[in-house]
């Protein structure tokens, strides 16, 4: 099914309240709700291929008659009227349940959740689906300056905006006790603010909301700016470039305070295990007996097909079906004029590799995806032969932390 373009995001509640075991307990209980239901619907649908095949080669429509197909609505109906009984009572006894105080295994599931179903959690209303928010310290930001004065008592001229990747969050920028937010402020005095969202979302979507973000916090900044830098690791490099030029189609002001764009694997032309998932929806959609599963391959939200390519403007995804068949249409988009932007690769293989090691990349993301390099030339990106860098004997996740990779970071936003 063809995709409608998206809602301009609504500004964000300041400061929102610590997520509730009680919220926790809803959102699980719909999606479970949701599940049952849907794989009620999936047995229907191979049961109905089944006792249709092969036959007159008329359409199915994945329902089954008679008793069969009273027992799936049965199903179907029950679930449902059970999952808003079970939400209804968790509505009333919610607030005895109290808060939890903000824990970061909490965050990394439900983080890993909405990039897998972050999408599906927003259409349906779920209490899971994460807001996108500017915080440091773990917490919130406000969007008034006495608000950010206040959590930012260090505040200073350079502003640092650290954009995560799928399925991840703003804490798990630490890691092996590194942050390379924390570790730029200390050696450089950077102030580091790190961006939460949900990953499966549309990239632009995202890049949309993000826009409007920093407009507000650079209007509401305690100080005088005087540099803004963006780094994004993975998916969060395309989200940046995504805000860059939603801003720049809104005549935001922020962009003209853009000195840096740094992006740490990120998939400019997309990564290849999408594809391949991509292609198991073919193959089990082209068998009869196998179609109603191509379903499960379904369940990869917005934010993960988007990674088949690279999208991160709107016009890539509106109006076409991302699960269809097709090339890369993406409609070229280069690095925003008048901004240093760096890339930095990793390879699993030592320098001087392998074909294999090169197009493997760090696991996830190949060289050339993560170099911005294409065989066309209008969507090859213009990195600098200086500003591009490949981290050689890691995986996607060691540009977290290694010291090699702070040592390239801190060099380049000296």
């Amino acid at each position: 099914m063809a995709e409608t373009p998206p809602t301009p995001p609504t500004a964000p509640t300041p400061e929102p309240a610590a997520p509730s075991r009680g919220a926790d307990l809803r959102g699980a209980t719909r999606l479970a709700t949701d599940a049952t239901a849907g794989l009620a619907n999936l047995v229907e649908a191979m049961h109905e291929r089944i006792a249709r095949l092969p036959g007159s080669g008329a359409a199915l429509d994945g329902r089954t008659s008679g008793i069969s197909g009273l027992v799936y609505k049965t199903i179907r109906g029950v679930t449902r009227v059970a999952g808003g009984s079970i939400e209804a009572l968790l509505g009333l006894i919610a607030p005895t349940l109290g808060h939890y105080a903000e824990a970061a295994e909490r965050d990394a599931i439900v983080s890993a959740l909405n990039g897998v179903l972050g999408d599906y959690l927003v259409a349906s209303g779920n209490p899971l689906a994460l807001p996108m928010e500017l915080r440091s310290g773990g917490a919130a930001l406000g969007p008034e300056r006495e608000a950010l004065a206040q959590a930012l008592p260090d505040a200073g001229p350079r502003l640092l905006v650290l954009v995560h990747g799928l399925c991840m969050n703003d804490r798990q920028w630490l890691r092996n006790g590194h942050d390379h937010g924390a570790a730029l402020a200390r050696d450089l005095g950077w102030t580091p603010v790190y961006l939460r969202y949900n990953s499966g979302l549309h990239i632009s979507i995202n890049g949309h909301a993000l826009a409007a973000q920093l407009e507000r916090l650079l209007a509401a900044w305690p100080t005088a700016l005087q540099r803004l830098a963006i780094v994004g690791h993975s998916m969060g490099g395309l989200v940046a470039r995504s805000a860059v030029q939603a801003a720049e189609r809104s005549a935001l002001a922020w962009p003209e305070r853009l000195g840096d764009l740094v992006f740490l694997g990120t998939p400019h032309h997309g990564a290849p295990l999408e594809r391949a998932g991509h292609w198991v929806d073919l193959v089990l959609g082209a068998t009869p007996y196998a179609a109603p599963f191509a379903r499960l391959g379904r369940v990869r939200s917005a934010g993960i097909t988007d990674l088949r390519h690279g999208h991160v403007l709107d016009e890539d995804w509106v109006g076409r079906d991302r699960f269809a068949r097709s090339g890369d249409r993406r409609q070229p988009l280069p690095l925003p004029a008048g901004v240093r932007c760096f890339a930095l690769a990793a390879s699993l293989g030592a320098q001087g590799g392998t074909i294999k090691e090169k197009l493997l990349g760090d696991g996830l993301v190949p060289l050339d995806s993560a170099l911005g390099r294409h065989a066309d030339p209008a969507r090859a990106l213009a990195f600098a032969p200086d500003r591009q860098w490949i981290a050689y004997g890691m995986n996607h996740l060691d540009l977290l932390d290694r010291a090699e990779v702070y040592e390239r970071l801190k060099d380049w936003l000296q």
